[in-house]
């Protein structure tokens, strides 16, 4: 008898094609990492523009060294979105800025994502394209992460909305079509100034998207059949697409920012981390850079370690064990360069990307921790004694309206 595996029968090939088919358009796929995605990015823009508070019209107002009318010349070469544009008013910068914080703080608690994502995302392009000359890096994958937010179901766990749908309120929305008018109240000036405000293919996308919420709107309340699934399938989709789009990004990111170093003499006899290590500008803690730095040993290995695992990494992603161990050595290479080299929000804005690829059992394990917690911290302030509590199981039943799973790169 023959001992040579039998090929796949092409009805067990179709099974498994519409098996994945079926997963992609019935769920929203990485619902745990897509809402860390959400969480970290909010928290870092906010945390930022709370931190450039005494400093924001310095940086992007009217006191900026690149002035209101340099700036508008510079967008009118390259169409880059921003509002800030429409006038050269302090009142109307302190409004922008406003908006840009209040947003930040509603996305990282999810709440109305769909309009506080938009907002937000205007809100970091208004500012960033201001005075493109701000930034250390981490700014770029803001700008990227902040469209890409707009299209991605990040708020089916761990967000107010979630909470909302889990208790299940039979009270009318009058919120949400409030939250509607006010957006298309701002996308009808946004069109008109269409030649200060720049990017046309955004604004297009802003008002397919606009169109879109109402259509939703309109199938939840009146046609919850048919229509509400199909819309339910579109949504999915896209917000698979740009999750695997994320991903791709960041793997971009490392893959680039690994092959260049390569090429760099610096990297290759292993001395590239010892000349940051002695830069003023990127020294915050002077005695603990020179003790690095004095250590031809240390540098050397990080300096390569640094390589190995930005080259690596892409590489790695089907294989979950070593792409999870990359994963952590990668988390801890950037809090030591917010440690050393004092890039704080650049470091902050690289973990959230990472977050993409966590395990979805370790998210859920630290979500029921928290859970805990915030329990525990509510009924201390209480004054009141929780009961003994079981240990938190490592996973937990999947969101009635997500997938409590994650794509094979995620878990």
């Amino acid at each position: 008898m023959s001992t040579y595996p039998r090929p796949a029968r092409p009805q067990t090939r179709g099974r498994r094609l519409a098996g994945a088919i079926q997963r992609v358009t019935a769920t929203a796929l990485g619902p745990y990492q897509s809402a860390v995605v959400r969480i970290g990015f909010s928290a870092t823009w906010l945390i930022f523009l709370l931190r450039e508070l005494p400093h924001r019209s310095e940086l992007y107002g009217p006191d900026s060294p690149w002035g209101w009318d340099m700036a508008r010349e510079l967008i009118g070469t390259n169409d880059s979105f921003t509002v800030l544009m429409w006038s050269d008013s302090p009142i109307w910068f302190e409004i922008v800025y406003a908006a840009a914080v209040l947003s930040s703080l509603l996305l990282m608690l999810g709440w109305r994502t769909r309009a506080t994502s938009a907002v937000f995302m205007a809100g970091v392009l208004s500012l960033q394209n201001r005075s493109i000359f701000m930034g250390d890096g981490g700014d770029n994958v803001v700008h990227l992460v902040a469209l890409y937010l707009l299209l991605t179901r990040c708020s089916q766990v761990w967000s107010l909305d979630a909470r909302r749908a889990a208790r299940g309120e039979g009270r009318p929305d009058r919120v949400g079509p409030l939250l509607w008018v006010v957006l298309g109240g701002f996308l009808a000036p946004a069109t008109l100034h269409i030649d200060r405000t720049g990017e046309t293919w955004l604004l297009v996308l802003l008002w397919g998207l606009w169109v879109a919420q109402g259509l939703w709107w309109v199938a939840c309340r009146f046609a919850p059949g048919q229509p509400r699934v199909l819309l339910d399938v579109l949504a999915n989709l896209l917000h698979n697409a740009t999750l695997a789009v994320i991903m791709a990004e960041v793997c971009l990111i490392y893959a680039t920012a690994g092959w260049y170093k390569i090429q760099g003499t610096r990297w290759q006899d292993g001395t590239a981390l010892y000349y940051p290590l002695k830069l003023d500008y990127f020294t915050p803690w002077p005695a603990l850079s020179d003790v690095l730095a004095s250590s031809g040993l240390i540098v050397m290995l990080l300096t390569y370690g640094t390589v190995l695992v930005q080259v690596a990494f892409p590489f790695t992603l089907f294989n979950r064990r070593v792409k999870n161990a990359l994963l952590v050595a990668m988390i801890l290479e950037h809090a030591g360069i917010a440690l050393l080299l004092g890039l704080p929000f650049f470091s902050l804005a690289m973990i959230s990307a990472d977050a993409v690829f966590l395990p979805t059992a370790f998210l859920v394990w630290l979500g029921a921790r928290a859970g805990q917690g915030r329990e525990r911290l509510i009924a201390r302030v209480r004054g009141r004694r929780l009961p003994e509590e079981r240990p938190a199981p490592w996973e937990e039943q999947a969101p009635a309206h997500g997938d409590g799973g994650s794509p094979t790169l995620v878990r």
